[in-house]
């Protein structure tokens, strides 16, 4: 969240329009967390609901760097964002990514107890 806020509140790029991706990091998880509420085991087989949660996901993670890349490239006289806030943002994205995956990873593993040695 630090690199998407200084991409939005620095002086050289005063412009919000970069911390429109909150909207996706906040959206990203949720339909993965339905549909492992909701979906049977099936250890060997596919889960369609899971698949369909994860291609919505995906689509979530790509909108957030696809949005930065799509204000920053606007036509070039008067661009909505400049390109450093565009990297800070993405900065952000791979970071705040890098952490819901870590945490759907180690929140997972229901075998496995953190006491025992």
């Amino acid at each position: 969240m630090t690199f998407v806020i200084l991409g939005c509140a620095l002086p050289a790029y005063k412009v919000w329009w970069p911390f429109f991706v909150v909207l996706f990091y906040v959206l990203a998880p949720v339909p993965t967390i339905i549909a492992r509420r909701y979906a049977n085991d099936f250890e060997n087989n596919s889960n369609p609901c899971l698949e369909l949660a994860i291609f919505i996901t995906t689509g979530f993670v790509i909108s957030s760097f696809a949005l930065p890349i799509v204000l920053a490239r606007s036509p070039v006289n008067d661009p909505v964002i400049q390109w450093g806030a565009c990297y800070l943002t993405l900065a952000g994205n791979i970071i705040m990514y890098l952490t819901l995956v870590g945490f759907f990873v180690t929140f997972d593993q229901d075998e496995l107890e953190y006491n025992t040695c």
